[in-house]
């Protein structure tokens, strides 16, 4: 699979997710039926399983360096979310912090922020530019940006239904999205200069 082809399967996967999740949440919170309510929480998970499955397809059909490189960046991204969760557990058992069970949605976005930092380190190391302005679409830097609008709305929206703490954690997310589409866009047109001036 090549890496246009991947990246717009992940967005079109990610823009999926972000539809779902806006418009299950309010009838998550308008039903009173048990059965509809672990449907309608349970539906945003699909797309999620399918870029899982995406990014798995996309290691096994990878040479023996990118396997190498996944396995360690994966490695990494798993002890950091082991940490953390530790760290938390033992601070919500001492009293110190109360976390509720919707925590539990935001190891996966974790896992991947550190499964990417990662990557992008080990790359280094063996000597691979993991942002190349070539091989990837030039619309991801608008996609990241567009997912972290889409979820400043979705605060806003939280933060009128009286959800003031689902509210700041949606609003950290909008924020880490629309940094990560800009650092993605500079490192790109970084790349594109440097590739220009070596042509010349």
């Amino acid at each position: 699979m090549n890496n246009k082809r991947y990246e717009r399967q992940v967005m079109l996967s990610m823009a999926i997710y972000m539809v779902v999740l806006f418009a299950a949440n309010p009838l998550l919170h308008a039903t009173r039926s048990l059965s509809l309510k672990a449907l309608l929480a349970l539906v945003p998970v699909l797309p999620v399983l399918y870029v899982i499955a995406l990014m798995w397809r996309r290691i096994r059909d990878s040479d023996e360096l990118e396997q190498r490189t996944n396995l360690v960046a994966l490695g990494v991204a798993a002890a950091l979310v082991s940490a953390l969760s530790l760290v938390g557990g033992f601070l919500s058992a001492g009293g110190v912090v109360q976390l509720k069970g919707d925590v539990l949605i935001w190891v996966f976005p974790v896992l991947m922020v550190g499964y990417g930092g990662a990557y992008k380190w080990v790359s280094r190391r063996y000597g691979v530019d993991s942002v190349c302005a070539e091989d990837g679409s030039a619309w991801v830097p608008w996609y990241f940006a567009g997912i972290g609008l889409s979820m400043l709305v979705f605060g806003l929206y939280l933060w009128h239904q009286n959800r003031p703490g689902s509210a700041v954690v949606m609003f950290a997310a909008a924020l880490f999205f629309i940094a990560m589409g800009t650092w993605v866009w500079r490192r790109r047109v970084r790349a594109r200069r440097l590739a220009e001036h070596g042509g010349a």
